[in-house]
């Protein structure tokens, strides 16, 4: 593009920004006044100990920061980092000093509350003159993050071990991951199952969730639900007001435009501000006693259905959906029902016992079940086979194969090795704890691309003498099957020595016995009794037999470093040492 066509996509880069969050916070508004007489949600009252002042910071605290912060140089950067990682001495009591007269005075800096905004093209068969087609990209400044690193470290932990934190929100939290959010859906999905009844899942859209956070609700919000005050609650909101951004294409750069609503982009701080304001969603839907699960604004919520009077649970959830609706209107947020998706999950034999439920009502919209839906990266189908997410798992990684296989002759066997991990490995090891249990021919399926993936590293031809086994063997990788056991292994491990997420150690309970026994019968998991395959492949079953099933030294190892290292060593000998 030339300099007049970059700069005129610059302005109307940043009007498009600001004109679409204001016709969205318009729609809500029309959307809000519409509804009849709607309910007032108050929220939830804070009972613990105030966070009213912020701790202060030490240089060697800034040091570590500095240390472990990736140095990204912004457009927004006053200094560049690599000077700033190049002298961390130096810096770090500067920063240390600033960020304890900032957390003193409960200020902000301003000069750091601006964002540079780089446009990235989604999709590069779209208009590449339409502001719809990009992404936008906020920068901020380096020394900013730091500040907001050092004020998180002290806040989030009072923020998430609050009774009023949505305990079931994974997203922006150690040892939480789409991986166990998904498990912990399903674990729900399959022990109802068993127990005779299919699960209505309904997965929420939400339009511009993190632009359209109002500040003075946010604010209110961390006071009441988070006992946040005084020194604290004046630094945040410094943070969030009077913030700016502008447009920048190569050299050129649109004028400052004003924040008034929505979490900093690209921010330290955004994700958990963001997450503390949706909280309550986990209390209305308690309300209605229907379960839900959140990964940031990705929200589902699942209802178990009894085959007599399932109409009776329908009309709860439609009540929560319709109470959702009031509540995300009311707090500025657009809930879409058009593109909300509903799935009937279950076997074959439970679901036709709901033949006739065609549709859910998502607040005033009937939405059609869907044969498959796609939750965090994971597809399921209505009966759980999972045949449409190893298709797409097994698809994405044929495509990486033709892609390694052209550049293989030019790159060395590492370096191969590297690639092959780096993206096909990824998405082998994606959430794959979902496929135990799963049928024998979606293991050969993704086994089948594995072995392939090992033939070009090691540009062995099919008629080579040695077997795909072999190949893996010499690759050091495990075979499909054992990384199912080896990631629930891993799970289980963290999830027993960190108590977290909550929702997964709440399923993990020790084994008791009234006799004394061996070493070898101790640190067991007692599991609960299922009468179907489909309930055994619930994590609540599956967690406890394959822990079970490890030798006493590792059930006893307490380093996650050392378990995981011994883990592997474990599981390569049960593939390829003979028994």
């Amino acid at each position: 593009m030339t300099d007049d066509e970059n700069s005129s996509l610059c302005r109307s880069f940043a009007d498009y920004f600001v004109s679409k969050i204001d016709n969205l916070k318009s729609s809500i508004a029309a959307k809000l006044s519409s509804l009849s007489d709607p309910p007032i949600l108050s929220d939830p009252h804070y009972l613990g100990p105030l966070f009213s002042h912020i701790p202060p910071v030490s240089a060697a605290e800034v040091l570590k920061v500095l240390t472990s912060s990736p140095a990204k140089a912004s457009s927004a950067d006053c200094i560049p980092p690599s000077i700033i990682k190049a002298c961390p001495d130096l810096f770090s009591e500067l920063i240390a000093e600033l960020a304890n007269r900032s957390f003193r005075e409960g200020v902000f800096p301003s000069c750091f509350k601006h964002a540079s905004v780089v446009p990235l093209l989604k999709k590069p068969s779209l208009d590449k003159h339409a502001p719809s087609s990009y992404r936008p990209i906020s920068n901020l400044d380096y020394i900013s993050k730091i500040l907001e690193r050092l004020f998180l470290s002290r806040i989030q932990p009072h923020i998430t071990s609050s009774p009023n934190f949505n305990q079931y929100q994974s997203a922006y939290r150690r040892h939480h991951s789409t991986e166990t959010s998904v498990l912990h859906t399903l674990d729900n999905i399959f022990l109802s199952s068993d127990s005779g009844k299919s699960t209505v899942v309904i997965s929420l859209d939400l339009s511009a969730a993190f632009d359209t956070i109002d500040y003075d609700i946010l604010l209110s919000r961390l006071s009441t639900s988070f006992g946040i005050s005084e020194t604290t609650l004046s630094w945040l909101k410094s943070y969030l007001t009077n913030r700016t951004f502008s447009v920048r294409i190569g050299c050129h750069c649109s004028s400052s435009v004003t924040c008034t609503t929505g979490v900093p982009q690209g921010s330290v701080l955004g994700p958990l501000l963001f997450t503390a304001y949706i909280s309550p969603i986990a209390g209305i839907a308690d309300l209605y006693r229907i379960n839900q699960q959140q990964y940031a604004d990705d929200t589902q919520l699942f209802i178990s259905l009894s085959p007599p009077n399932y109409t009776f649970d329908l009309d709860n959830l439609t009540s929560c959906l319709d109470s959702l609706h009031v509540w995300f209107s009311a707090n500025g947020m657009a809930l879409n029902p058009d593109k909300s998706e509903a799935i009937l999950l279950g076997t074959r034999q439970r679901s036709s016992s709901y033949s006739d439920l065609a549709t859910v009502n998502v607040a005033g919209s009937q939405i059609p079940l869907a044969d498959h839906i796609k939750i965090l990266g994971v597809t399921l189908d209505k009966n759980l086979s999972m045949d449409n997410h190893v298709n797409a798992v097994s698809k994405s990684i044929h495509y990486h194969i033709r892609a390694l296989r052209h550049i293989r002759s030019s790159i060395s066997e590492d370096m191969a090795k590297m690639v092959a991990c780096a993206l096909v490995g990824s998405r082998l090891d994606y959430a794959n704890s979902v496929l135990y249990g799963t049928t024998q021919k979606n293991i050969s399926k993704l086994q089948k691309a594995q072995n392939l993936l090992a033939r070009v590293v090691t540009c062995s031809p099919r008629s080579f003498q040695s077997s795909s086994h072999n190949l893996l063997q010499q690759l050091h990788w495990l075979p499909i099957k054992h990384r199912i056991n080896f990631k629930i292994a891993n799970i289980t491990f963290r999830t027993l020595h960190s108590s977290q997420p909550v929702y997964l150690r709440s399923l993990l309970h020790s084994h008791h016995s009234t006799r004394s026994l061996r070493l070898s019968h101790t640190n067991l998991l007692s599991a609960p009794f299922v009468r179907t395959s489909f309930g055994a492949r619930s994590f609540s079953v599956a967690a406890p037999k394959i822990w079970n099933s490890l030798p006493p030294a590792l059930r006893m190892c307490t380093s996650h470093d050392t378990f995981h290292r011994q883990l592997k060593t474990h599981y390569f000998q049960q593939a390829f040492q003979p028994t």
